[in-house]
């Protein structure tokens, strides 16, 4: 028994070290890389649920559940990550702190915009103050 909870210690420990390096790697783990990741799971959950119970996803011929599509999906979120860390290398290189923040507002406001079509896609209505919310961001963005 105490030789699973050493276990279980090392490899909570290597994940989390893991996981340090790579927040820092991206720049730190601020509200910006916190709200794109979380942001990022509500897609995917909600992708999920248009697929698997409204059976209107447009990312499948049948509109239901595909594990090509689910792949694809996690594979653009990773690369997404992949490049707010590269945006966050190049800040550091230039010795800014626009780049990545750039960076993850424009992927924040494209996962925001997906989560309101799959919203849409299951008859939720919106909320007009989240559309503007989004439009400002969006601004943001472009400046």
């Amino acid at each position: 028994m105490e030789n699973i909870n050493i276990d279980k210690v090392g490899i909570l420990g290597v994940l989390g070290i893991i996981g340090s390096v790579t927040a820092c790697l991206m720049g730190g783990w601020d509200m910006a890389l916190q709200t794109l990741l979380l942001f990022m799971a509500v897609d995917y959950i909600t992708g999920l649920i248009v697929a698997a119970v409204f059976k209107k996803s447009p990312k499948s011929e049948m509109g239901a559940l595909d594990s090509k599509a689910g792949w694809k999906g996690l594979l653009k979120k990773g690369v997404t990550l992949l490049i707010v860390l590269v945006s966050a290398q190049l800040d550091r290189v230039t010795g800014t702190e626009i780049i990545r923040d750039t960076v993850i507002i424009a992927y924040i406001v494209n996962e925001a915009i997906s989560i309101l079509e799959n919203a849409g896609l299951m008859g939720v209505p919106i909320p007009d103050i989240i559309r503007r919310a989004i439009e400002v961001l969006g601004k943001k963005d472009g400046d």
